[in-house]
């Protein structure tokens, strides 16, 4: 049965649970070894929770998840599917404030949450709140005041009507889930997704898998499953029969590379960046005969990626870099990883370009919320770094007048949850309006700006703030960076040194902010900076949970500063 037949999410997995091996594990914890769930406990842990869940729901009430990623979070979400209710994921990191703000906004009759300390942020939000019939947990929570009740002891049930998943009532334009947007911009708003948009991702990034890997593939999970990127990915984990490790942190990301061996792994920008800091920084340190080896492999290898053709010798050479260095990078992350796939964000052309040059095949993928969220991606046999690839099958992509990237097709959200207003700027005439500009270079979409995020200078010149920042974190000493300007004479950037070279003179900055001066047309050179010893994060609302940067936040707050570099 091909996606575009699938009525839901349900029957996608109730295909796959038919196919599958019963007793093979399908989902396992790298946290908790002993937390896994085979084919058949997966299904009958949906059933059991389902049950549990739909004595306290209607159709279409909402249930608002609060957890890290483990196997739970699957099951917890086709549990409320098959109660015919709407998932509400939240992330973790979110403050009390935060989950007022989305509580009485969506009113979920039923809240699942992890465990104690997420449970400490929502306790007086769920006794104030009378809409609020049940809570779940997946650990122990012992509480008077609110009847709580263990996921365990429903997965332990032996009496419960068992419902057929390839006949409950939803269909493609129900809604599945409401993604709230992480809010660089002001409050999240609730982007309600349907069962057909996510099944549409399902099929063209099944067809872009096809290329990289065979059967029974590997995936390791991180990004949290809040997330829409992530949170589709664990239906095109289902789709083609993976089996799916939930990581243990993102300290432990590589140490969980290696004892599980991924084929596949997702992450946003930020975890590329900083591991193609890490690697550099590795390969500077050679000497010798390891140095040859290491310039000849990044040499040969972007001449290779960028398709420009190599002689006889350097075939040998680049056959000798392939057994001697390559390998030996590909075994540091489980030697089994087909590809890395980049979404969320900008991926940096020479980040990108390094990576594959070294053997870590690294594909740049295009999406947002409202697309639940995959609009496009570079496929395995074609990858143009600069682009975000050509855009799936069942999208209609165009560009506006003025460069906008407008999208339509089943894909696009059915609008912002409780906000008609926002919904009506968003989508005109069917077309997603996504505020991001770009162009087609022969059939690939190539991002070039942020509609929001772009400065204007008193001139009316358009400058890439992004761009920049990028190029400022590539100092080594330099963990963030911030570029301000807007309709100023000049561009100024507030910096966030790494922790361990908090000492260096403002001399060595300069010098070094200098030389990407020089690489920079004159409106977009930075003319003065200012270090900070804060460091941007999610817990202090400076980053979204996928490590963006919320902007006019960090501008409000540091605004007389950066005002008086002009001075």
């Amino acid at each position: 049965m091909k996606l575009n037949k699938y009525n839901n999410l349900l029957e996608l997995f109730h295909f796959q649970y038919q196919i599958k091996d019963k007793n093979e594990i399908f989902l396992q914890s790298l946290k908790d070894k002993e937390l896994k769930f085979s084919w058949k406990k997966t299904n009958d842990s949906i059933q059991k929770l389902s049950h549990h869940i739909s004595k306290y729901i209607s159709s279409k009430d909402r249930c608002l998840l609060i957890s890290e990623n483990r196997p739970e979070w699957l099951i917890s979400d086709l549990a409320i599917m098959l109660a015919e209710g709407i998932t509400v994921p939240a992330y973790t990191t979110y403050t009390e404030r935060d989950y007022e703000y989305l509580i009485n906004d969506c009113k979920p009759s039923v809240i699942i949450v992890s465990d104690k300390l997420q449970f400490k942020k929502i306790k007086n939000l769920i006794l104030k709140n009378k809409f609020i019939k049940a809570v779940i947990s997946f650990e122990s929570i012992e509480e008077d005041k609110i009847e709580i009740t263990n996921i365990k002891k429903i997965f332990l049930e032996t009496s419960y009507a068992e419902k057929s998943l390839n006949k409950i009532n939803l269909n493609r334009k129900d809604i599945a889930c409401i993604i709230y947007t992480s809010g660089t911009q002001g409050n999240p708003k609730g982007v309600m997704l349907s069962h057909g948009g996510i099944l549409n991702n399902c099929e063209g990034s099944t067809e872009l898998l096809n290329e990289i890997i065979n059967h029974k593939p590997k995936f390791l999970t991180w990004l949290p499953l809040s997330h829409s990127y992530e949170h589709t990915v664990q239906f095109v984990q289902v789709a083609v029969g993976a089996k799916v490790y939930y990581a243990e942190s993102i300290d432990k990301l590589l140490k969980n590379m290696i004892d599980c061996s991924p084929d596949i792994m997702t992450a946003v920008p930020r975890f590329y960046q900083n591991l193609y800091l890490k690697i550099s920084s590795t390969f500077n340190k050679t000497t010798g005969i390891k140095n040859i080896l290491v310039q000849s492999t990044l040499n040969l290898g972007k001449k290779k990626f960028l398709k420009q053709k190599l002689s006889l010798y350097e075939k040998f050479i680049n056959f000798i870099c392939e057994n001697l260095v390559r390998k030996k990078i590909k075994s540091q992350f489980g030697g089994s990883l087909k590809a890395f796939i980049s979404g969320g964000g900008a991926l940096d052309y020479q980040v990108g370009v390094f990576l594959n040059s070294i053997g870590l095949p690294t594909l740049q993928g295009y999406g947002l919320t409202e697309t639940s969220p995959v609009v496009s991606c570079n496929p395995i046999n074609d990858i143009r770094i600069e682009t975000v690839g050509p855009p799936f099958k069942g999208n209609e992509v165009k560009i506006a007048d003025d460069g906008e990237i407008l999208i339509k097709g089943e894909n696009v959200m059915l609008g912002y949850w409780n906000n008609p207003i926002e919904t009506e700027k968003t989508i005109k005439d069917g077309w997603l309006y996504t505020g991001d500009v770009g162009h087609f270079d022969n059939g690939f979409l190539k991002i070039t700006d942020r509609k929001k995020d772009i400065l204007i200078t008193p001139g009316g010149d358009n400058i890439s703030p992004v761009k920049i920042e990028n190029d400022l974190t590539k100092i080594e000493f330099i963990e963030q960076a911030l570029v301000y300007g807007d309709n100023k004479p000049f561009l100024v950037a507030l910096l966030v040194l790494s922790k361990d070279k908090k000492n260096i003179d403002n001399n060595v900055i300069n010098n070094e902010i200098e030389k990407i001066n020089n690489k920079l047309t004159k409106i977009e050179k930075i003319k003065n900076f200012i270090v900070i010893n804060k460091q941007f994060s999610i817990e202090n609302g400076f980053m979204t949970p996928t490590l963006k940067l919320k902007r006019y936040k960090i501008i409000q707050e540091y605004k007389n500063e950066l005002e008086k570099l002009y001075n």
